[in-house]
């Protein structure tokens, strides 16, 4: 096994959702193709992840479900979006209408602001620290 190749996102609207991940966060739309019973699979990705990671967007089949959207990991941020322009991405997104939940941080890891989704998953944004010369030597 290499590699996750999608997470499941719980979505009330596959339209909003691809609205949302397309637009403000400028994910790529890699997949919406129709499936029997009237369903569709819908596969968002960050922009240049080639065949990387991306979000299977479903769409919300029963109330079980419903209740789960926005909380589907109990309140904790339950995705991490890293970038290699933080400053950038967060004004971009910022005047997007993004909702952030804090103001940015610069932590020993890197630089990170908390947001969240229209339906309320929280989000990182964050662009990890570059190795230190101690860091360099140490895996060398």
């Amino acid at each position: 096994m290499s590699r996750i190749a999608l997470v499941t996102l719980v979505v009330p609207d596959q339209d909003e959702a691809i609205a949302f991940y397309t637009g403000p966060l400028a994910f790529e739309l890699a997949e919406d193709e129709p499936r029997p019973g009237g369903g569709r699979w819908v596969v968002v990705r960050p922009r240049g992840a080639g065949e990387g990671s991306g979000l299977l967007l479903a769409r919300a089949k029963n109330e079980a479900e419903l209740a789960r959207v926005g909380d589907q990991t109990g309140g904790r941020v339950g995705f991490f979006l890293h970038t290699e322009d933080f400053a950038g991405d967060y004004a971009r997104m910022r005047a997007a209408g993004v909702t952030f939940l804090e103001e940015p941080r610069h932590e020993t890891y890197g630089s990170v602001v908390v947001f969240q989704d229209p339906w309320g998953n929280r989000w990182d944004l964050l662009q990890p620290a570059a190795p230190t010369t101690a860091d360099q030597e140490h895996t060398a």
